[in-house]
């Protein structure tokens, strides 16, 4: 069955970094394409970025914009969230999906997602 499994969440003090991975099993990785999303408690799901089956193009949510790359390897079925100047606000657990396009990547529709890594951002 399909698997995804996100690592590399933690606590970091503001302005620090941190980078996600997402190891994908039991689908063919490169026909998928790929997106990050994150919840807060008590929040909606939000839209964190988006990326395409060969990795050509990414989408990003405008509050990530300019601090956070997505990326992928399809050689190692993992997709990747490096995310830096990291902030309070960003604080959520984060996510990743897949989905038969990418056009529906960037609308977070997806077929399957993981479980989510927990990122706190300290002030």
């Amino acid at each position: 069955q399909v698997q995804l499994l996100e690592s590399g969440g933690g606590l970091v003090q503001a302005g620090g970094s941190l980078r996600l991975s997402c190891a994908a099993s039991g689908l063919t990785f490169r026909n998928y394409a790929m997106g990050w999303f994150r919840q807060a408690p008590g929040k909606e799901r939000d839209f964190v970025a988006a990326i395409s089956e060969s990795g050509g193009s990414t989408a990003y949510a405008d509050s990530v914009k300019g601090r956070f790359t997505i990326s992928r390897d399809n050689a190692k079925n993992t997709l990747y969230l490096q995310m830096n100047s990291l902030e309070p606000g960003d604080t959520a657990v984060y996510s990743c999906g897949t989905s038969p396009s990418y056009a529906r990547a960037t609308r977070m529709d997806y077929n399957y997602w993981g479980q989510g890594t927990q990122v706190t951002v300290s002030s």
